[in-house]
């Protein structure tokens, strides 16, 4: 249990010293807050991350096709 625990700790600080590494290399002007809720929302698409911030900022709410299905028509 204890060692599950500090290898989670490692996976952790690892993805975000990763994280952290992506963006300065992408020189992007956004939080590093920002960028990981970008990620995280968005870790099925199979999208560019350069694609995924730019688009991310420039979104129209209303014209987003939402690709997820209906269960009722409400």
């Amino acid at each position: 249990m204890k060692n599950a625990v500090k290898t989670q700790i490692w996976i952790v600080i690892s993805v975000y010293v990763l994280i952290a590494l992506a963006k300065k290399k992408l020189n992007l002007d956004i939080t590093l807050y920002t960028f990981l809720q970008i990620l995280s929302v968005s870790v099925f698409e199979q999208l560019n991350i350069l694609q995924l911030v730019t688009n991310s900022a420039g979104t129209n709410h209303g014209t987003f096709t939402c690709k997820q299905l209906n269960l009722f028509d409400l």
